[in-house]
């Protein structure tokens, strides 16, 4: 079964999911979604595992930033936001096989392993 985080370097919370899962000696395959970001339906997905909604996920400060007014926007907007824009996906999720967790804070990830 596949161990996956979806990471930003740049964050230090990211970070520290990241050594919490490594001083486990686990060696998760790491995706830098703002690189790579994910795709719609791959969004869909991902909050499936993680039993939350769009609005839920959000980083909340950057949607306005992005000129977006998340309150006023449906579940598949937001969504479609979350493609074209990564940097509006909380960070970091930990994916392993059908369960997902947000590493906020980082030892709830343990929860999926």
């Amino acid at each position: 079964m596949a161990l996956t985080i979806y990471h930003n370097p740049r964050c230090s919370t990211s970070r520290k999911t990241l050594a919490l899962l490594q001083e486990q000696g686990l060696k998760p395959r790491i995706v830098q979604y703002l690189d790579t970001p994910l795709k719609a339906d791959e969004i869909k997905v991902l909050l499936k595992k993680l039993k939350l909604t769009a609005h839920e996920l959000l980083r909340r400060k950057e949607a306005p930033a992005l000129g977006l007014d998340p309150a006023t926007m449906s579940e598949t907007q937001l969504i479609a936001a979350m493609a074209k824009h990564p940097i509006l996906i909380e960070r970091p999720v930990v994916v392993n096989g059908a369960k997902a967790a947000l590493g906020r804070p980082p030892e709830s990830v343990l929860s999926i392993l």
